[in-house]
């Protein structure tokens, strides 16, 4: 195989890879930006180059600032409402037994429904168990939202990146 035909190659897996990784962000079962990272710094050390090394660079710290703010803004969220963590390991157990009872609704209906139980039981009430898993949801949701906001800048970034590479190539 020559060079050429192996850089077409990883470049169409790093991009399945990206389809996986955002996928994950959104459904938290799989990686997410971890794999648009280290799909990225595959792609750089087999396509070498400035571009391929530049675009692994700001994927890089795009990444980190999404996971980073994500993390930060839903614990602080979650910890201003006293919202402990088991009860959203619970929504995220029931999420994945979800999947199986109702394919791909069943991911968001099972977590929002074992989120729900696991704060009414501990908070016991049944109104103030909504009040406190809609407040985690809330915080969870705009967890997702920024990073994967910060993951689809990524893939531009990703995108232009490959675009150069293969024009100048």
């Amino acid at each position: 195989m020559d060079s050429l035909t192996v850089q077409i190659i990883v470049t169409v897996l790093v991009g399945l890879a990206y389809i996986v990784g955002l996928v994950g962000i959104i459904v938290p079962v799989l990686p997410g930006t971890i794999t648009l990272v280290i799909a990225t710094l595959i792609w750089a050390i087999v396509i070498g180059g400035w571009t391929s090394w530049v675009a692994f660079g700001i994927i890089l710290v795009l990444g980190a600032i999404g996971m980073t703010t994500s993390y930060v803004l839903t614990g602080r969220t979650l910890h201003r409402a006293e919202v402990p963590m088991w009860p959203i390991y619970v929504g995220i157990a029931s999420g994945i037994i979800g999947i199986f009872v109702i394919p791909f609704l069943g991911l968001p209906i099972g977590f929002v429904i074992g989120l729900y139980i696991a704060e009414a039981l501990r908070k016991k009430d049944a109104k103030k168990g909504l009040s406190s898993a809609w407040i985690a949801m809330k915080a969870l949701g705009l967890g997702i939202l920024i990073e994967f906001s910060l993951a689809m800048a990524s893939t531009i970034v990703f995108a232009v990146a490959v675009v150069t590479h293969f024009v100048t190539a």
